[in-house]
């Protein structure tokens, strides 16, 4: 039999090892990570940190910042400009996200399956997200042009308009409506692709096997393509609530904000307070409220979808 002192002794040495090389593991592993953390700390951590200070003192361009808590954030409340923003963002995004998401959904199923030509329509739906957002919207602001853009020659020779339409500056509707047109031109092929992926990870013979049992086409999509994909929504819904939240490109250089501030967001606020009115805290303070939105809001979607999931 084996000696108990010379077991202990073997054991010991055994969890001593094993302690070693959880620990040199543990070492190997943050040593990979630390690039990483640097990066996130330099770029992230720290000018959070940052606007988070700013938004407690009244901070000039020039000049010593002061301490005047809660004042910047009191201050958002009194600014008309900023509750007309805060409605029109939401209404903004409210809009955006059902179109967008249905138009990218149909053209994921669209091009689901393999075909002569579906590789085509594939490159062509995806080809507008290659294009740089500012230069899509400056693409857009020529296209609606009554002056140089060719969309009012267009409608008035085939008679749907009879006198030039100002498609950004006029109404504030038709404004609206050229927003919400650019957004889903040029990020309806990128939301796509993501909901593609999803749809081409749900293994055929699930499908194969609902149409053995007599199910038909609807509810094989509601009984087993919804919930598969409920992970990959979930994804593209925060993108495109959050990508929405903060719009900015879009209404800066295709409306300017107008008419009238009816398109003005509320990144466009913060804009302004920050490089118009140089009042520094004020823009870190909607800066913050605006993030602490965004947290809030993305985990109560994923909390929503995870307790509906299967």
């Amino acid at each position: 039999m084996t000696d108990p002192l010379v077991a202990r002794t073997v054991a010991r040495r055994a969890v001593s090892r094993t302690r070693s090389r959880g620990r040199s593991a543990r070492l190997t592993g943050l040593t990979y990570a630390t690039p990483a953390l640097l990066v996130v700390g330099l770029f992230f951590l720290a000018p959070l940190g940052l606007v988070v200070w700013m938004s407690l003192h009244k901070w000039p361009l020039l000049g010593s910042p002061t301490f005047n808590a809660p004042e910047n954030y009191q201050k958002i409340a009194d600014n008309s400009l900023v509750v007309d923003a805060v409605v029109f963002t939401l209404e903004y995004t409210a809009v955006v996200t059902v179109l967008l998401f249905a138009v990218s959904f149909g053209l994921a199923l669209l091009v689901q399956h393999g075909g002569r030509w579906v590789g085509l329509f594939r490159g062509a739906f995806f080809l507008p997200a290659a294009v740089g957002w500012a230069t899509a919207t400056l693409l857009f602001f020529g296209l609606l042009s009554n002056q140089i853009g060719p969309l009012d020659g267009l409608l008035r020779a085939v008679g749907l308009i009879h006198e030039p339409v100002s498609w950004t500056a006029g109404d504030p509707g038709v404004a609206f409506g050229s927003t919400v047109t650019l957004v889903i031109w040029r990020w309806a092929g990128f939301n796509m692709l993501i909901l593609l992926t999803g749809l081409q990870s749900i293994p055929p013979e699930l499908y194969e096997a609902a149409r053995v049992d007599g199910a038909s086409p609807v509810q094989a999509f509601r009984r087993i393509t919804l919930p598969l994909m409920r992970p990959t929504i979930a994804l593209v819904l925060c993108l495109m609530i959050t990508g929405s939240l903060l719009g900015f490109e879009q209404f800066y250089i295709l409306t300017r904000g107008g008419p009238g501030n009816s398109t003005t967001s509320v990144v466009m606020v913060i804009v302004r307070e920050a490089f118009v009115r140089f009042d520094l805290g004020s823009a870190a303070a909607m800066s913050v409220l605006v993030l602490v939105a965004l947290v809030a809001l993305n985990a109560l979607q994923l909390a929503f979808i995870q307790k509906r999931s299967p």
